[in-house]
């Protein structure tokens, strides 16, 4: 692959966007960065400060607010808040050329979908394993991995599809391991499980996951979530990997002494979280499918309860 004429666009450049993007930026790959204008005017001032567990530097890269820099893109990494998925896909798409590829680096299990409805677009799901967070504008902190699973969602044979293929050359070149899954919805499902597990309860109790499940009694409540959230995929169908995901989750839980969530960082940034894409989803599949999912439910009206407390703190200013 050509760096030097493969041109990235990250839609939705935050803490993740900023993270994969820069890392393709450092090696020499043409990105631009598509994000909120605070965190625009700090990396085209400074450029983008990555502190990652490997190097810290500040690295230069394209940054702008217009959705029209997509315009000209061969990928466009889709990393927008599942809040913003519908908005988000129509507006870039009248601009994406032909033959372009959109993969979704977002939290949740149905965007693909969700972004083909809205605009038309066949996106790929990625599944993104990187602890990271954005600090400041125009800086971020990574803690942990940089890892991606991709795939087709419905797979078109049984050898990996170019624009997979593509995919890994892209993230492979930029030091950031990609591996290609026939069962990629089920990958998805795997980390959605770890997401409803932890993050509504960090967001609550503004936390850690480490401090989270060492705390016995929340320890139990994740424990629940995953249960509960394993028996909405399993009635809806999806193949899961093989794994204790209980014992494996509370291990991982406890090896993130001190990382925290998006949605608790949401939450005390007073900003809308995605917990209706997380455990509000499992409440909503729950129902459908008559499995009782009151935990989920119990995460979701908190969450919910702490974005309403936060709107009306902002309006009373």
């Amino acid at each position: 692959m050509d760096r030097d004429k493969t041109q990235v666009a990250v839609m939705g450049a935050g803490a993740v966007g900023s993270y994969v993007g820069g890392m393709l930026a450092r090696v020499g790959f043409d990105v631009t960065l598509i994000a909120r204008p605070a965190h625009v005017e700090a990396i085209r001032r400074d450029g983008l400060l990555m502190d990652t567990t490997s190097f810290c530097e500040r690295v230069r890269v394209n940054a702008t607010s217009d959705a029209a820099a997509v315009a000209g893109a061969d990928f466009i990494l889709f990393c927008v808040k599942t809040t913003d998925t519908e908005s988000a896909s129509r507006e870039i798409a009248p601009h994406l050329k032909s033959g372009a590829l959109v993969i979704s680096l977002q939290n949740g299990v149905d965007n693909v979908a969700r972004i083909r409805a809205a605009s038309s677009i066949d996106a790929i799901p990625g599944v993104v394993y990187i602890a990271v967070s954005l600090t400041e504008p125009g800086a971020i902190k990574h803690v942990s991995r940089g890892d991606f699973v991709i795939g087709e969602m419905t797979p078109r044979s049984k050898s990996p599809s170019e624009r997979c293929q593509r995919i890994v050359e892209l993230f492979t070149g930029a030091n950031m391991p990609c591996k290609i899954s026939d069962n990629v919805e089920g990958e998805l499902w795997a980390k959605f499980v770890m997401n409803c597990a932890g993050n509504g309860v960090a967001a609550i109790a503004q936390t850690s996951y480490g401090e989270a499940v060492r705390e016995p009694h929340t320890r139990i409540v994740m424990a629940r979530l995953i249960e509960e959230t394993l028996a909405v995929a399993k009635a809806s169908g999806i193949q899961l990997p093989e794994t204790d995901f209980i014992g494996n989750g509370l291990r991982f839980f406890e090896s993130m002494s001190v990382a925290t969530s998006s949605t608790a960082r949401d939450i005390a940034r007073g900003k809308p979280t995605e917990i209706d894409s997380l455990n509000g989803l499992v409440a909503r599949l729950g129902a459908e499918l008559n499995i009782p999912t009151p935990v989920n439910f119990t995460i979701h009206a908190l969450v919910k309860l702490l974005e309403e407390k936060n709107e009306k703190a902002k309006a009373a200013f």
